[in-house]
């Protein structure tokens, strides 16, 4: 069910990401389910951690690009997967460091 709310709140065509939107309060719970594994994977606490704008890619499941803004003036963009609900939990798949608030959320890979 909750996938389903989720694919009904992203105008994404299947494969391709969707245009950028403004986060929600659903965009943000994904973001703080994965903060530690981003925290871990930037080596450092992020002094802030609010999702500001996102895009979204529908294939098996969703991959959630979200702008987060991590201190004043500093932004990360996370690349969350969502998975079908049959095959797990949200996990964090990449994360880009060191973003300014102009950088463009673009499609990026997962990280080993």
């Amino acid at each position: 069910f909750l996938s389903v709310y989720f694919f009904s709140l992203l105008p994404a065509m299947l494969g391709g990401t969707g245009e950028t939107q403004a986060a929600t309060p659903e965009v943000q719970a994904l973001c703080d389910g994965v903060r530690g594994a981003a925290e871990a994977k930037a080596g450092a606490p992020f002094a802030a951690f609010q999702a500001v704008s996102y895009k979204s890619q529908v294939v098996a499941g969703t991959n959630f690009f979200v702008k987060v803004k991590v201190a004043e003036g500093s932004f990360a963009h996370l690349r969350i997967t969502q998975p079908l609900p049959h095959a797990g939990a949200p996990f964090l798949a990449a994360l880009l460091a060191g973003k300014s608030e102009a950088d463009a959320i673009e499609y990026f890979e997962p990280q080993e």
